[in-house]
């Protein structure tokens, strides 16, 4: 019965679909930096019964750097738009490989017939010599018998990656883990999810954190509410306001306990336009209420008078913190070019206060930076062109459900290559900042009420399966997904090329970088390939070993 167990070493870059047949080639060997975190697969399949309780050992020198996890499958009924492009692995609703479960003391389930895969997780660290190392993978009923093994080799160079440069945000929805958690916000439970879901963003890349100095006016139906998240106490008497930033004061140092580097304070007024004020809470006269929101107009005297009062204050405490070079404010997200003069009066409003932080605003019409009205403009991946062409220094970019056709993005039915690919092309064009709106955003469509991300992916039908968050909640913490781990492979090859650029220098790099491309390398324009992507990052690495051999 046992020689109808199937196992293969895959890369980090497949996805296996438990009806489809495995076509991936076998990966079986690769290289690393020192300090890098390392990946690939072990696909399987049983051809026989229902088994339970089958074993997942390793034999290797690295000890508890080397962990397994099983990838799990989540449903989705949208897994794209109806006019996507050809670079999509189905457009089918339906069962799709993305949170990386851990491997209990029971083993794991194989079930008849259907193709799965481990995730192998080498965690690199400058007490592994460099050199060569196999890990053996068996497989074994809960009594012991074999079923099958592999074997893969790991060189692990005696080079180490840079520290990451590159500003990196996925928007963290406090108020998604109070909601799911069923826990009071900001109560001892909740800054320890916090403080769990930090540690986890931090570990994959992101050193920037969005704060909710107020509710985050963000996917808000108009008139509608968010759970109240607001770190900045205030209080009213009259047209006198005070404020109190102990709790703020604490996310911060929190923040940069966990590793946190740079913070974007939540957004001063309303998405898509910057028409009103968010959702903020005082205590006047006694009495805990909403003082601003949907029905306060953004460039009225009442709120004007507000930030006047608010953002001196704030900007002081920030300063005494010793936090002004890490500290970046928001003004609306993704206004559109019919929003050029809301969003003037409310920059006009904001700037004066704050002309020594900068300002960056998801936004793609160059109108808005040309105009002056914004100097950190961060435009979408698919919408770089003019950006590009007229030299915005220090520039961004982001994507989101809009960016499904040609560039680079994470939804679960793409090919992790094109996750992937996005390390690349932010070292191509000198990309100092990524920003994506969905950490953990376990809302549907403008937050009218909370799903469960394992069976609703796709916010309610609304963005496709994947644009919504990375992590999955689990019972005492974050559940990782492969779309995370990719993306921090991505932020790894960008580190690997700045490596490189200091040996060789930087036209060296771009010419390695598309030595054997048909085209340049661009945003629209890239390898389609998860080996092309391999190869170039080993060729890299191999680079990287021979030059500091020299």
């Amino acid at each position: 019965m046992f020689n109808k167990f199937e196992t293969k070493c895959i890369s980090s870059l497949a996805k296996v679909f438990a009806e489809k047949d495995l076509e991936e080639k076998n990966y079986s060997k690769a290289s690393a930096l020192r300090n890098e975190i390392f990946s690939f697969q072990v696909a399987y399949r049983n051809n026989g019964p229902l088994m339970k309780k089958v074993r997942v050992k390793s034999e290797s020198v690295f000890g508890a750097r080397l962990h397994f996890r099983t990838v799990g499958l989540v449903p989705s009924e949208l897994p794209s738009y109806h006019d996507h492009d050809e670079w999509v692995l189905r457009s089918t609703p339906g069962l799709y490989p993305d949170p990386l479960y851990p491997i209990n003391f029971t083993g794991i389930t194989c079930l008849p017939n259907q193709w799965r895969s481990i995730w192998c997780t080498v965690e690199l660290d400058e007490s592994i010599e460099p050199g060569t190392y196999s890990i053996l993978i068996k497989f074994e009923t809960e009594d012991g018998e074999h079923l099958s093994r592999q074997s893969f080799d790991l060189t692990v160079l005696s080079e180490t990656l840079p520290e990451q440069k590159l500003i990196h945000t996925e928007w963290f929805h406090t108020d998604c883990l109070a909601e799911h958690y069923r826990v009071e916000v900001f109560s001892e439970a909740h800054w320890d999810l916090i403080a769990k879901y930090m540690d986890t963003a931090v570990k994959h890349g992101i050193n920037m954190i969005l704060t909710p100095i107020f509710t985050p006016p963000l996917d808000t139906e108009v008139g509608g509410e968010r759970p109240t998240v607001q770190l900045i106490d205030v209080s009213k008497r009259g047209d006198q306001y005070s404020f109190s930033f102990e709790k703020l004061g604490r996310w911060i140092q929190l923040s940069l306990d966990k590793g946190i580097r740079y913070f974007e304070m939540a957004h001063l007024f309303t998405q898509w336009g910057a028409a009103h004020a968010p959702k903020i809470i005082a205590v006047e006269n006694g009495i805990t209420k909403r003082i601003f929101g949907w029905e306060t107009v953004a460039s009225g005297e009442e709120y004007r008078n507000f930030l006047s009062q608010l953002l001196p204050a704030l900007t002081n405490f920030i300063k005494e913190k010793g936090m002004e070079n890490r500290v970046y404010f928001h003004i609306s997200d993704e206004p559109r070019t019919e929003h050029l003069e809301s969003y003037r009066r409310a920059s006009e409003m904001v700037r004066v206060h704050l002309a020594e932080f900068p300002i960056i605003d998801a936004l793609s019409d160059y109108d808005f930076y040309k105009n002056g009205l914004i100097e950190h403009p961060i435009p979408a991946n698919n919408h770089l062109g003019p950006f590009l062409e007229n030299h915005v220094s220090g520039l961004w970019t982001y994507y989101c459900c809009s960016q499904y056709k040609e560039v680079s993005n994470r939804f679960m039915n793409l090919p992790s290559a094109r996750n992937r690919i996005i390390g690349m092309q932010l070292y191509k064009y000198n990309i100092q900042g990524f920003l994506h709106w969905g950490y953990n955003f376990w809302f549907s469509q403008l937050s009218k009420r909370k799903i469960n991300p394992f069976q609703n992916t796709d916010a309610d039908c609304s963005y496709p399966s994947g644009d919504a968050f990375l992590v999955y909640p689990g019972k005492d913490g974050p559940i990782e997904s492969i779309r995370l781990e990719v993306f921090f492979e991505a932020l790894q090859d960008l580190c690997a090329l700045q490596l490189l650029e200091k040996k060789i220098g930087r036209d060296d790099v771009l010419e390695l970088l598309e030595r054997d491309s048909e085209k340049p390398l661009t945003f629209h324009e890239y390898p389609r390939s998860s080996e092309w992507i391999l190869n170039k990052r080993e060729e890299i690495n191999q680079l990287i070993a021979q030059l500091s051999r020299i």
